[in-house]
């Protein structure tokens, strides 16, 4: 009797034992570089505050700018429906959901910021703002208001002083641990401006030793990479072992819109998220980091209305909304806001895209799973079904 390649006898035995070695390896490898991830929680948004400006109530005036906003000009469920355009049927859940997320949770991710938005400071300045930033931080974290994702910008490496950068990053934390006793989880750091492919890797060296210098697990201090430059699109594009050449420190890449546009000499004008050119870079970034569990975050809107009238705060609540929109249709779940009133907009959009479409989808699972056609006759392929999967469990995941 002859043997097949699953231990019986058959035509095929010996036969690609040549061909098939090292198919183990290979497979080792693609489950190392892709693996196969539950969904998991993953904030709508990251909030953006110069480090000079973060006290331990900023939350709370978050919360008290954007719930003020609702309150004063969007009330009542049918005002918001008119301004965003909503589905009537969607007015009253998401405004309701809007107002008690506002009170529960009005930020899901801080970012301190220590580069563009921070500015050029003395080292003694910057010291100080290190200092009375960890120590925000640290009494957020007693009073039960730091936000489920928090961390830092630091400045970028592309500056040329590397030292810089790292010893914020070493003070901060210092102060951090040395207040509470340990670090709180949900920390990251942002690295911005990666135009070479080496200051990644050193800098997950920085971070490597600065777990050691701070007693902290292996694995614990791990870093977003923003892509706000032509050379960082390039560099995804070509660098197939990037991802894995980083030990599973890279968390996320976040794409920033107007170093980006900037960088290519587009008008004023037309250093918009929804440019093309924006497209582009974004679906780069989905391309190269596509299946190795490096989260996505689009850039923001640095805008804030221009007077409290509410045709002024209406006409950006409106572009707002439309850029949240243009993002959640190119697969882009989170961005970045720079103001209170980012809020009612961003909670409002990522609320109604959720719902709008949370019934359809869980019909068609249904239907594909009973052998049937779903509304409209549509018969769904197994890739599209494990696409309607993903989005119900982030929409329960957004929604709760």
């Amino acid at each position: 009797m002859e043997t097949t390649l699953t231990g019986r006898k058959g035509p095929l035995d010996g036969l690609l034992d040549g061909p098939l070695d090292g198919f183990a390896r290979a497979h080792d490898e693609q489950l190392a570089r892709f693996p196969v991830r539950e969904p998991a929680w993953q904030p709508v948004h990251t909030v953006y505050v110069p480090a000079d400006q973060v006290t331990p109530e900023i939350v709370q005036r978050w919360r008290h700018g954007a719930t003020d906003l609702l309150h004063r000009l969007l009330f009542t469920p049918a005002e918001l429906a008119a301004l965003f355009g909503l589905d009537p049927e969607l007015a009253q859940p998401v405004h309701d959901r809007v107002r008690r997320k506002l009170h529960a949770e009005p930020i899901e991710d801080l970012r301190i910021d220590f580069e563009d938005g921070y500015g050029t400071r003395s080292w003694e300045e910057e010291d100080r703002d290190t200092g009375s930033a960890a120590a925000a931080v640290a009494a957020m974290h007693a009073a039960g208001t730091l936000p489920r994702r928090w961390g830092l910008r630091v400045r970028s490496f592309a500056d040329g002083d590397p030292l810089r950068s790292v010893r914020t990053l070493d003070g901060f934390l210092t102060g951090v641990v040395r207040r509470i006793g340990e670090l709180p989880g949900g920390f990251t750091v942002t690295f911005p401006k990666v135009l070479m492919e080496d200051y990644l890797r050193q800098f997950a060296g920085c971070l490597e030793a600065l777990e050691g210098a701070l007693g902290l697990p292996s694995g614990t201090l791990r870093f977003e990479m923003q892509v706000e430059a032509p050379q960082t699109v390039l560099m995804l594009q070509r660098s197939a072992d990037l991802v894995p050449s980083l030990g599973g420190r890279l968390a996320a890449a976040h794409f920033g819109v107007f170093d980006y546009t900037a960088a290519l000499g587009l008008p004023p004008d037309e250093q918009r998220l929804d440019h093309p050119a924006c497209d582009h870079a974004r679906h780069v970034m989905q391309t190269a980091l596509s299946g190795t569990g490096v989260e996505l975050s689009d850039g923001s809107l640095a805008a804030a209305p221009a007077s409290d009238a509410a045709a002024d705060v209406h006409a950006l609540l409106r572009r707002h909304s439309a850029l949240v929109s243009h993002s959640l249709a190119h697969g882009f779940y989170q961005g970045w806001d720079m103001h209170p009133a980012h809020l009612v907009s961003r909670f409002t959009t990522v609320y109604a895209f959720h719902l709008a479409c949370y019934e359809k989808y869980a019909d068609r699972v249904n239907a594909w799973r009973e052998r049937r056609a779903a509304a409209e006759g549509v018969l769904d392929e197994p890739a599209t079904v494990k696409t309607l999967v993903a989005a119900l469990a982030r929409a329960d995941l957004a929604l709760r």
